[in-house]
């Protein structure tokens, strides 16, 4: 089988996890469910499978350094950052050169740094299948997650139920696609649900290099065209400009978007390991431990007949009386006020202190 390298994606600021999430300290250098920041514990995962010296970060220029102090058991030529984010295909694409020159037949693993697994074993057991399907067949796998309720927040997966449809390495549990669909209204996450065949898309993928590179090359030219220039000069003195330049020129775009909704070749394992992406407040308190009022609570809180909420405040006393269905964040010069079930439109207090250049508060 191929060398197996490991890729994070650790770009993102975490806007909707803001006061806490911000540009310099984003949502994955932070402990948000407990023991280890999020890209300590997503990376570790990975070193089961993968050896350090072949696991690769990609993330922004100001992130870099405190990414680099999180992980020492890395190389620092293995943080690969971006001048600035361009989405998942661009990032992807940069990561596929470097691995391709170490292993023409590389097998990447690719996972985004923010998200939580509770069961690491069955999550290796189902990626060590996407790995020997990968290498043996040039399928381009994603992982896809059983859903257990009509969740609005998460795009979709739909895969072909017809027999003999799937197993491009007859291996079991490896489904052919038939559609990639947006994050959907509750209406239509209801009949997803009920329909049977479709899994949420969890932003996890796995396959050869040269093949997501192939793939690059057939269904976004332009991206290509860039990424092949930055690949002529990887290890030479012109490496940095080059990159500089061709992020100018590259335009944002997904993964899903530019490449795996074309291709004719992507398979999803469905997997059920406990996963969350903790994209907002409200999915921390659902995943989070709670007294008897159902109260998750972290720091100097004082309570009285407060019910159902999320507290936050390690360094300042907050006292809550008679409220319920909150999340407070509590932080050394911010504080959100949020009824639970609204933290999504938290990033809009983050856009609005950007438009508004308030970049101390970012």
């Amino acid at each position: 089988m191929s060398n197996v390298f490991g890729v994070v994606m650790a770009g993102g600021v975490g806007t909707r996890f803001w006061p806490r999430s911000r540009e310099k300290t984003p949502k994955q250098a932070l402990e948000i469910t407990g023991k280890g920041t999020m890209i300590q514990n997503t990376t570790g995962r990975l070193m089961r499978l993968v050896p350090p010296e072949d696991l690769y970060i990609i993330t922004n220029r100001l992130q870099r350094a405190l990414l680099a102090k999180q992980l020492p058991s890395l190389r620092e030529e293995n943080i690969l950052d971006e001048p600035v984010g361009r989405n998942t295909a661009p990032c992807i694409g940069l990561a596929a050169l470097h691995i391709r020159r170490l292993d023409p037949d590389a097998v990447m693993i690719i996972l985004p740094a923010d998200h939580t697994i509770l069961n690491d074993d069955e999550f290796l057991r189902i990626l060590g299948v996407a790995v020997e399907t990968a290498s043996a067949s040039r399928a381009l796998i994603t992982i896809g997650i059983q859903p257990t309720h009509p969740e609005t927040g998460y795009g979709y997966i739909q895969y072909h139920t017809e027999a003999g449809s799937h197993n491009p390495h007859h291996a079991v549990g490896v489904l052919k696609v038939k559609t990639f669909a947006e994050k959907p209204n509750l209406q239509t996450a209801e009949r997803f649900l009920e329909s049977g065949d479709f899994l949420w898309n969890s932003g996890m993928f796995v396959w050869r290099a040269d093949v997501i590179l192939e793939e690059i090359q057939k269904n976004l030219p332009e991206l290509y065209t860039e990424l092949n220039k930055i690949d002529q000069v990887i290890g030479t003195p012109y490496y940095q400009s080059t990159v500089e330049m061709a992020y100018g020129i590259i335009r944002g775009i997904s993964i899903d978007y530019g490449v795996m909704e074309k291709s004719d070749r992507v398979y999803v394992i469905p997997g059920d390991f406990g996963w969350s992406d903790i994209g907002s407040w409200d999915e921390v308190y659902r995943i989070s431990g709670k007294d008897p009022s159902g109260n998750s609570i972290t720091g100097k809180v004082i309570q009285k007949n407060t019910k159902n909420s999320f507290i936050y405040s390690p360094t300042k006393v907050v006292a809550t009386i008679g409220v319920e269905d909150l999340i407070i964040v509590n932080t050394d010069d911010a504080l959100l006020i949020c009824k639970r079930g609204q933290s999504q439109d938290v990033k809009e207090i983050a856009d609005y202190l950007k438009r508004k250049q308030m970049n101390e508060y970012l």
